[in-house]
């Protein structure tokens, strides 16, 4: 059992993380900050502009929750130091639970707010774009693929974040051959971006009738959605659009006319979808803002300034490519392979027990530690 002197000695090793954080998160320019905005909010005409003001209240949102996760972080430090105190002088190791309880959960919240810190790119604050692909292997990877939306969808449930369903095309038998998602929150961008890439599956296949074991492979691609004063220049003559009706996961509340819209950027051969709203304009625009996302994202990669420069570059869906390796037997493994995180509780994973591997990566990412696959 941990005694009350490891628990102190780990508590104080937080002290000097606590006071980087209030470096770091700007707390006193941000409280300044708040008091500029809200002051902003009282003047005469502040409504008038509805897309002004609305940046304001988010900023503001923004900004508040920083300064109270900060705060409670410190009234939590204060108050693991008081409870440690106290068990010392009492001396009954009945109550050292509660004592690591506290010292745990100060862990926790300096883990939470050293991720923020890391959440500095100039996109990180965007909603993201996600879009699943399966692999080759048919039902397996197709299979593979929902499984690995599912996964998504309960992580950023799980956090507050909105999502809601772009485009989903069914597989042959089972699963989805590609999906696209929303998932809109505050650094929703930042938070998933490790998630780009290859991800590859071992498992007794449940569509084999003599249990073999089998490799599957589907990809993630993580895009922000730009912001309105971010502008992506497409010529309408580069553009193929081609429409068709909704189908797939929550296709039933979709209208089963020929509103869904597919574009293809011809240069660069990038297809976009999106047949989550009735209307084929709507989902026009709503392809649109993800054809623009991906050709920015693309532009950014290559530093290229024009996108009549660019060429899309697809790696391979399939072994050698892989970001991570989920392993369900001959024994459980989840396994990053750009940071080594590992985790065997692979139930829990595809959960959406994901924070410990974004963590990882956002920390090795800051560090220049990300290793080549």
């Amino acid at each position: 059992m941990i005694t009350i002197d490891e628990l102190k000695a780990k508590l104080g090793s937080f002290e000097t993380a606590v006071n980087d954080l209030q470096e770091a998160l700007a707390i006193a320019p941000s409280e300044k900050r708040v008091a500029e905005l809200e002051h902003k909010m009282t003047m005469p005409g502040f409504f008038d502009d509805q897309a002004a003001s609305q940046k304001v209240y988010a900023e503001l949102s923004d900004l508040k929750n920083k300064l109270e996760s900060f705060a409670k972080l410190k009234t939590q430090y204060e108050d693991a130091q008081t409870l440690l105190e106290m068990l010392e002088e009492e001396n009954d190791p009945a109550l050292i639970p509660e004592g690591e309880e506290a010292v745990n959960a100060v862990e926790k919240a300096v883990d939470q707010l050293q991720l923020v810190t890391m959440l500095s790119g100039e996109y990180d604050h965007c909603n993201a774009i996600l879009t699943f692909h399966a692999g080759t292997g048919g039902t397996e990877a197709q299979d593979w693929a929902e499984m690995l939306l599912r996964m998504y969808k309960r992580w950023a449930e799980a956090h507050g974040y909105k999502v809601s369903t772009l485009d989903y095309q069914d597989g042959d038998e089972a699963g989805l051959k590609s999906a696209s998602i929303m998932v809109e929150g505050t650094n929703a961008y930042g938070m998933l971006k490790s998630e780009n890439g290859v991800h590859r599956l071992v498992r007794v296949s449940p569509f084999d009738s003599q249990s073999r074991r089998q490799t599957s492979f589907s990809s993630l691609e993580v895009m922000p959605e730009l912001d309105d004063n971010i502008k992506v220049e497409i010529r309408p003559d580069d553009i193929e659009m081609q429409v068709y009706r909704s189908s797939g996961a929550g296709g039933q509340h979709i209208n089963k006319t020929s509103s869904a819209v597919r574009l293809i950027h011809k240069p660069t051969g990038i297809v976009v979808a999106c047949q989550t709203e009735r209307s084929q304009l709507q989902n026009r625009e709503t392809a649109m803002k993800m054809l623009e996302a991906k050709l920015f994202q693309i532009a950014q990669q290559q530093h290229k300034d024009k996108i009549d420069d660019i060429k899309g570059v697809q790696n391979e869906i399939a072994w050698g490519h892989q970001i991570r390796s989920y392993v369900f037997m001959p024994y459980t493994l989840v396994k990053d392979h750009r940071t080594g995180q590992e985790s065997g509780n692979v139930q829990a994973v595809m959960d959406g027990d994901l924070d410990a591997f974004i963590f990882a990566y956002l920390k090795a990412a800051s560090r220049n530690e990300l290793q080549e696959v």
